[in-house]
């Protein structure tokens, strides 16, 4: 009876019923947050963990049927090898072999052209949270004095229990669509220490309705916006037929519209996390009580940010701070900073599928970010620069900047959601391969610039005899 129900649903929101199904699975979160607040928040542990790890498949069930054995499977190997491999290498590099090849098989057989909600697009989030339980996992057994700061607030000290597993893996506020949280953290909120109001439900509902509003509001903007600015219409003879200025100016508008698909998501999730306790952080430097633990975007950040790496920081924070932390600084023994950001950004490409407008994306990411990084350094070190960019003409220089800035988000991110090469190519063709250009004579001109704009320093010239 559920399925015709949800078709008529879908026809009648104009939506695809696997996106309608998911939106109302983010939004069940917020009544599953306060069935817990009311009758389980008190309860002992192993009821709590029952009550997350069920209603989280009641989720998986709803928008994926029986394929929901693929999570369970994987998360039952996983409690297996870390019991039977312990705190060693062995276990962290099984674990990442396992995890990775079985999401990677699972695109593989089910990946198609087009953008598709099925048990992998939760799956990769799932894949993060039980490579990192093992990475804590073996880091608990290590000195603290060899441990990171980052690392110290994440390791665990005791074996977690299969059924603690179960409801880290499947709890309401992250299964879906993130974010990503620690089982440290996880275990704070089932102890009741994840509140304002120690061993009290926390005072988290004003706080969750406003990232609850705005996520409405960013879904409104996408839900109106996309039927205009869609991922389709780079590949009509109507967009190959316009002027180059117009299809610069369709991609700047188009990838900010498109954006706020995956930040409309991540807000109301987070609204969950909040309302649940999951979202506490603490206290900021003024005393106040902060909600932004389960954060997954930084929104005024998103909006003003005229700079690249801006965006970065600002969108999808806790999947880039968890591979920060269990990708990019484990791979300090390299001994290069740009080599350990490559394999980095070559991790990121896999984990999100086999479709090379990924491995283009996130190569594009790499060059755009050291270009720029190399321009901010030109204009601080410039006098002359950074007077201009200080002066009463910087309003006119934002403005530049947000349209270079935003034109350069979306050169990126058309591979990365037309999948194909043959899409990408066709785009990138009709745009004569602009960006690639852009860039590389960004490379080949600023070391000249830099030479013109800033001077030398003395004890740099050679001093005649």
């Amino acid at each position: 009876m559920a399925a015709p129900f949800m078709e008529k649903l879908a026809e009648y929101l104009g939506s695809p019923e696997p996106a309608v199904r998911l939106i109302l699975s983010v939004l069940l979160g917020y009544p599953f947050a306060l069935v817990y607040r009311w009758f389980f928040f008190h309860q002992s542990a192993t009821v709590v963990h029952l009550f997350h790890t069920f209603s989280g498949l009641a989720l998986a069930t709803f928008n994926f049927g029986s394929q929901v054995y693929h999570s369970f499977l994987c998360i039952v190997i996983q409690f297996l090898l870390l019991r039977l491999m312990g705190r060693t290498v062995t276990c962290v590099l099984s674990s990442f072999i396992f995890q990775m090849i079985y999401l990677l098989m699972g695109y593989y057989y089910t990946a198609t052209e087009e953008y598709d909600i099925k048990w992998t697009m939760p799956h990769c989030v799932l894949t993060l949270k039980l490579i990192g339980l093992a990475l804590d996992y073996y880091d608990g057994g290590k000195e603290q004095s060899q441990l990171s700061a980052d690392q110290k607030k994440s390791a665990l000290n005791s074996t977690p229990s299969l059924l603690e597993v179960f409801g880290f893996s499947y709890f309401y506020g992250g299964f879906l669509v993130g974010p990503q949280f620690t089982l440290q953290n996880y275990q704070h909120l089932v102890s009741r220490e994840m509140s304002d109001v120690p061993g009290q439900p926390p005072n988290s509902v004003v706080p969750a309705m406003k990232r609850f509003g705005l996520g409405l509001i960013t879904l409104s903007v996408f839900a109106i916006g996309g039927r205009h600015y869609s991922d389709s219409y780079f590949l009509t003879d109507e967009f190959e037929a316009h002027p180059f200025w117009y299809k610069c100016v369709y991609m700047l508008v188009w990838v900010k519209i498109n954006l706020y698909k995956y930040i409309s998501c991540w807000l109301i999730t987070e609204g969950v996390c909040i309302l649940s306790g999951l979202g506490y952080n603490g206290k900021n430097e003024k005393g106040e009580h902060q909600w932004d633990a389960c954060a997954n975007v930084r929104l005024w950040l998103f909006e003003t940010t005229p700079l690249f790496t801006g965006t970065i920081n600002s969108f999808n924070i806790n999947t880039n701070a968890w591979v920060a932390r269990q990708v990019f600084k484990r791979l300090r023994f390299l001994g290069n900073k740009l080599l350990s950001q490559m394999f980095t950004l070559l991790f990121l490409a896999v984990w999100h599928g086999l479709h090379s407008g990924y491995l283009i994306c996130f190569s594009l990411e790499f060059i755009i970010v050291n270009v720029e990084r190399q321009a901010e350094t030109l204009v601080r070190d410039s006098p002359l620069l950074t007077s201009i960019a200080q002066s009463h003409l910087y309003p006119f220089v934002y403005v530049v900047q947000q349209l270079i800035h935003w034109l350069f988000m979306g050169y990126p991110l058309v591979p990365f959601c037309l999948f194909t090469y043959d899409k990408w190519l066709k785009v990138y063709s009709s745009i004569y391969f602009s960006g690639h250009i852009f860039f590389f004579i960004a490379f080949l001109v600023l070391p000249y610039l830099r030479k013109v704009f800033v001077p030398r320093k003395r004890g740099s010239e050679k001093k005649e005899d």
